[in-house]
């Protein structure tokens, strides 16, 4: 069973700007009541597209370097990124329909 890639500013680079995969970052944090409420679709997502895809999670306060460098002011966001390009955003709690458009939207673009 596959699970989210859990990220921190170390390991940023190589899982998602390195990737070979389309990738979904949610940005998260523990006291963010509508993290936790989309917590469950991004772990079914991670499930979903496991092998097309690359479904991560990063805490913004255990990890402030990342989510800094992409101007992160509110939680949750879900940031798309495809060969190491971000290339779509969604802030706040949305339904799983609008994460899975972006996110196939994001597989579909080549380099």
């Amino acid at each position: 069973m596959s699970h989210p890639v859990i990220l921190s500013d170390d390991n940023f680079e190589n899982e998602v700007i390195k990737s070979g995969k389309p990738v979904m970052v949610d940005f998260w944090a523990t006291w963010c009541a509508p993290c936790r409420m989309i917590a469950p679709v991004v772990e079914e997502m991670a499930k979903e597209y496991d092998g097309q895809a690359k479904i991560c999670k990063i805490d913004v306060d255990a990890n402030p370097g990342v989510a800094s460098k992409y101007g992160i002011m509110s939680i949750p966001s879900i940031l798309f990124f495809n060969h190491g390009k971000l290339v779509d955003k969604i802030v706040g709690a949305v339904p799983k329909t609008q994460l899975v458009s972006k996110l196939q939207g994001a597989m579909a673009q080549v380099a």
